[in-house]
């Protein structure tokens, strides 16, 4: 799906392809990394952590890029991005700790949905026909890996129950 909604040539292929590759690797590992640390670490230590570690890499570039805000329109701006941040990344940890990866994988795809309405409605620009037909087919893999997992997941607990029936039968 992916690679229908890129259509990636040898010609096209730039920096801005780049930056899309490691922003989507980061992005998984971030995720990853969540899931995995909410369930030891507190919320507030996840995203202390998550704010400090891009805060000191990026210090040695302070130098080179030294410019702040001229009015306080842009200093709410960052401000507010820091706010909201912190509050998605604190929800994302609670909805970690609290519900399963599978039943937390569906949403993600809403975002497929608020990019569309963000392109027509901002950039008045819609998808063609392949961006929609990679976009399906991401989403229909994405929802037969949910109900195989779901599946998967019956499958064993009732493999378990049989086994504590036997095993009680035999006591």
């Amino acid at each position: 799906g992916v690679l229908i909604i890129t259509r990636p040539g040898v010609g096209v292929f730039g920096m801005g392809h780049l930056f899309a590759l490691g922003s989507m690797l980061s992005n998984s590992f971030y995720v990853i990394m969540t899931r995995r640390m909410s369930s030891t670490e507190t919320s507030e230590s996840l995203i202390l952590f998550s704010a400090l570690a891009p805060a000191v890499l990026l210090l040695p570039m302070l130098p080179l890029s030294l410019s702040l805000p001229q009015d306080g329109w842009h200093w709410v701006i960052l401000l507010m991005l820091g706010v909201f941040g912190a509050g998605g990344h604190w929800l994302l940890v609670q909805a970690y700790r609290l519900a399963t990866t599978t039943a937390l994988a569906p949403y993600p795809y809403s975002q497929m949905v608020w990019m569309i309405i963000s392109g027509w409605l901002i950039f008045h620009q819609f998808p063609d026909r392949w961006t929609l037909l990679g976009a399906a087919i991401i989403v229909v893999s994405g929802l037969y890996i949910i109900h195989r997992e779901h599946r998967l997941r019956l499958r064993n607990s009732a493999s378990l129950d049989t086994e504590a029936e036997s095993l009680a039968k035999k006591l």
